[in-house]
């Protein structure tokens, strides 16, 4: 990473015995995606309020380029910010909420009318300008609420849960809308969400938060093969989640046991004595007839979901497995009781470490 926009070191926030944020480094570099994954009480919102302003870590500092800004008032952080709730002035018609913080910032009246009819056309709103919020969608809403967050140029833009209280397809279509803005525009993003989906279709990198701590960080694709730890393999996406012995090895290939059932595991650069269980990506699954593949198996439940099935099956040592598959010109039709065999590659399985 080239020298970052912002930077966070040691940062400590407790209420009473809970540390909301326990020791915390974090560099963000200029113009990324970043998002603050993670599950409620993890610290994510703590995180990115300390970063806005709104709360001082008891412990640690925070930069923004060359300049400490631990104890600086949000006023003068200069960030964008939008909320879940949208925090629009009831009393202002659209223009007039978006020229705001151009107001306070005593910016040219010519200036202002310029950017709020730039920032407006940016979030496709522009016919919008003379409504009142109340007269908008939750969806519109939340464009209004990210043209003002936008309209003073801020050096990074700080969003907590924006999406979150819009349906699954409006909330979709956003997301490809804020990636293209983020793209197009090319400001730091600082999101927070609890939604996996959303963190990986939109973030150049992900922060998994967990008790205050950075469980893994990375790009998306990175973070979802390689999971190092149970939690993340298990809170990013779903896994199956074998414990194993080894019982030989060969150029990185693991020959492993499990309650009876054998397979192999390629884990180059890896030694037998960090092979104690490993994720299994219910997608990397097989699901075939009898006899093609290599362990026999039991449909148990069918969950349809058009494009994919989730299949669980059980074996008689390995116990339920979560398989999904393709709906569409699959060699097979799952269903309850239905006899079938389950196979993977042996590069499918990813050692954990311990949690």
């Amino acid at each position: 990473m080239t020298t970052p926009i912002l930077s966070v070191r040691n940062a400590v926030k407790r209420y009473g015995q809970v540390h909301a944020l326990d020791h915390v480094d974090l560099d963000v570099a200029d113009g990324e995606f970043l998002t603050l994954l993670g599950p409620s009480g993890s610290g994510k919102t703590t995180l990115l309020s300390a970063i806005a302003g709104f709360i001082r870590p008891d412990e640690g500092s925070i930069h923004l380029r060359d300049r400490e800004i631990t104890a600086a008032p949000p006023e003068q952080r200069d960030f964008g910010m939008v909320f879940q709730g949208y925090a629009l002035f009831p009393t202002m018609t659209v223009r007039d909420n978006v020229a705001f913080p151009l107001k306070v910032r005593r910016r040219p009246a010519a200036e202002i009318a310029a950017r709020v009819t730039e920032c407006l056309a940016l979030v496709q709103m522009e016919q919008y300008a003379d409504r009142m919020p109340q007269q908008l969608s939750g969806g519109q809403q939340q464009r209004v609420a990210l043209a003002r967050a936008l309209s003073f140029k801020p050096q990074v833009l700080l969003l907590d849960e924006p999406l979150s209280a819009l349906d699954k397809k409006l909330r979709a279509d956003l997301q490809w809308e804020l990636k293209a803005l983020h793209d197009q525009l090319g400001v730091t993003f600082i999101y927070v969400t609890h939604d996996q989906d959303e963190a990986l279709s939109m973030s150049d990198r992900i922060v998994i938060l967990r008790d205050g701590k950075i469980q893994q960080q990375g790009a998306p694709g990175e973070l979802y093969n390689r999971p190092r730890t149970a939690f993340v393999a298990d809170f990013l996406g779903k896994s199956n989640f074998i414990d194993v012995s080894v019982s030989g090895e060969a150029d990185g290939v693991f020959h492993c046991q499990a309650k009876g059932a054998q397979f192999e595991v390629d884990a180059k650069g890896t030694s037998a004595s960090q092979i104690s269980r490993v994720a299994l990506r219910p997608e990397r699954l097989r699901l075939a007839e009898p006899g093609q593949e290599f362990l026999p198996a039991t449909v148990k439940q069918v969950s349809y979901l058009g494009e994919r099935c989730q299949v669980i099956v059980t074996h008689d040592q390995l116990g339920e497995l979560l398989v999904s598959c393709p709906t569409w010109k699959t060699g097979i039709t799952p269903r309850a009781g239905l006899p079938v065999s389950i196979g993977w590659d042996r590069d499918a399985c990813v050692p954990l470490s311990n949690d």
